[in-house]
């Protein structure tokens, strides 16, 4: 079983007294390790998707598993819980607290886990500080770094409760060409290091090019899923169970 099982998920709105469907019948099983891109159109439920398996949202039907734990029948305390100690998020926007210094950001999440002692919370922060290139830019905060410095931050602070899964929406959206890059050959390097999942939402063809597997959502559906071998050649499989490579 994958770290993450995905059974038949459906998520629908209201809007406007109408249901609107945001995701329909979805089922993915995701590997341990996984360097996994999630692509679409804007509107197609890719976002949606990862905010469920994030538990940011839950299911209108079907079931989500993390590593193995079905989250439906989770109270809220046990879902936030689980968030904190097996899933590290990364946004477009970086969301770190601007009063607080880099060291502070990452420190932020170990605070929430009680047997995390504060030894070890030195010793994880100064670790992926170190990990992600920023153990000299450690006292300073935000506003004294660039953009790419920021969300390396955001990636030592996602990596620093030792997640199962690291989960990122559309992480070099707000980043130059050329820091995008160095970004997305950082987390690559931290993925096949330390044998974390990465699950990202995406536009960026260089993420899609870079993934093990790539899973395309239309109208909420799955459309295609590609899984790139190891030299490099992509199988691609359609709805309808055609395959072709590239």
């Amino acid at each position: 079983m994958g770290v993450v099982v995905l059974e038949h998920v459906t998520k629908t709105f209201l809007m406007g007294g109408q249901k609107v469907h945001a995701v329909r019948d979805f089922s993915l099983d995701i590997d341990h390790g996984v360097f996994l891109a999630i692509a679409g159109p804007s509107g197609s439920g890719k976002s949606t998707v990862l905010n469920m398996i994030g538990c940011i949202d839950n299911p209108s039907e079907g079931r989500i598993l993390i590593d193995g734990e079905d989250v439906s029948k989770k109270t809220a305390d046990q879902l936030a819980d689980l968030r904190a100690r097996r899933i590290g998020f990364i946004f477009q926007t970086f969301n770190l607290l601007p009063v607080l210094t880099a060291y502070e950001n990452v420190e932020y999440p170990l605070l929430q886990l009680s047997d995390v002692g504060r030894r070890e919370r030195r010793e994880r922060v100064e670790y992926f500080l170190n990990v992600v290139g920023l153990a000299q830019r450690k006292h300073n905060r935000p506003n004294q770094m660039s953009g790419g410095q920021r969300q390396r931050v955001a990636i030592a602070r996602a990596l620093a409760v030792q997640p199962s899964i690291v989960l990122a929406d559309e992480p070099t959206a707000n980043l130059d060409h050329k820091t995008g890059d160095a970004i997305l050959e950082l987390m690559r390097e931290i993925n096949r290091t330390l044998k974390t999942a990465f699950i990202f939402s995406t536009h960026d063809k260089r993420v899609m090019s870079m993934a093990d597997r790539l899973v395309r959502i239309e109208d909420g559906r799955i459309a295609i899923i590609g899984e790139q071998d190891t030299n490099g050649k992509w199988h691609f499989q359609n709805l309808h169970g055609h395959t072709r490579q590239d």
